[in-house]
């Protein structure tokens, strides 16, 4: 019972961080910038948002692709990693 308690306590606490506005802030070379509560962070200026966008989607992807981690903790593995897709380490599947 007190770990569904605990389970809806976080679940209320997501959704009103969910809906903060995001914080405006200043970079250290001077740049506007919005901070959103979930970490995510974008320029102001839409010029410099549009020109940050390719390195942002491409970030997207490569975290996409990461394997292992449960509900943020553990050990993610990237592709190119050796232990990347080497499946089972069972005796069946060699």
């Amino acid at each position: 019972m007190r770990l569904i308690a605990l389970l809806m306590a976080l679940v209320s606490c997501a959704a009103f961080a969910a809906d903060e506005p995001p914080l405006e802030g200043t970079t250290a070379k001077g740049d506007r910038i919005r901070l959103f509560p979930t970490g995510r962070w974008e320029f102001v200026d839409a010029k410099k948002a549009e020109a940050a966008r390719p390195a942002v989607e491409a970030y997207n992807k490569e975290k996409s692709l990461e394997q292992g981690g449960i509900l943020g903790f553990g050990r993610k593995i990237k592709p190119g990693d050796p232990d990347y897709n080497r499946g089972s380490l069972g005796g069946k599947s060699r």
